[in-house]
């Protein structure tokens, strides 16, 4: 039967793999890439600050990607039906967008699957730099260590209760599926707090903060 420790060993013995699966990873998904970094930092399988210099490396060259792809999609296909998509989907989370983009980008970052459309459609109304670039860093500041965190919990948690690799797996599996299931009741919630504001005050100016 193996236990964590065997799962602590081959994460060891292919470090630069595990680095890479990190970084790439964080281009392409976020949350469950940061948690997971999270368990295996706590077993002590990766490293903690180098983990957390590739997830923010990873998160910041995703920023910067996807915000110029925005940006080349205005200037070849301004009229895009898939950025008519976009928009749709980004004032559906964060309907005061267009007023607020400061706290939109910034909170999408904690609404798991919207952070990539805000950075798009970000980069393809052409935001203000400073203000995208702003959100962007102060809430990876936050959201990073906060997921590694979360990871360690779910890691001393889950270990306290088996060192059995199967049972071991599996309650994490259940403390992701948990917290996923937490985070879109949060985001729906927040979604509901918007519009109804919106509908309450109306759309009037906003600010641009």
């Amino acid at each position: 039967m193996y236990t964590v420790k065997f799962l602590t060993t081959l994460v060891e013995q292919h470090q630069i793999l595990a680095y890479g699966a990190i970084f790439l990873g964080l281009i392409f998904e976020g949350e469950v890439v940061v948690i997971t970094t999270g368990v295996l930092a706590y077993l002590g399988a990766l490293d903690f600050t180098l983990s957390l210099v590739l997830i923010f490396t990873g998160s910041f060259v995703k920023t910067f990607v996807l915000y110029y792809l925005g940006e080349v999609v205005n200037k070849k296909f301004s009229h895009s039906k898939f950025f008519q998509f976009i928009e749709k989907r980004v004032l559906f989370f964060m309907p005061r967008f267009k007023q607020k983009p400061f706290w939109s980008i910034f909170l999408s970052k904690f609404i798991m699957g919207t952070n990539y459309l805000v950075i798009l459609f970000s980069g393809y109304i052409k935001i203000n730099l400073k203000t995208f670039l702003k959100a962007e860093v102060i809430s990876t500041i936050i959201w990073a260590p906060l997921l590694l965190s979360l990871g360690f919990f779910f890691s001393q948690t889950a270990i306290s209760i088996s060192k059995e690799i199967g049972k071991f797996s599996l309650i994490i599996f259940a403390f992701v599926i948990v917290f996923l299931l937490f985070d879109k009741i949060v985001s729906s919630i927040y979604t509901f707090f918007e519009y109804f504001k919106n509908g309450v005050n109306g759309n009037g100016n906003g600010d641009k903060e």
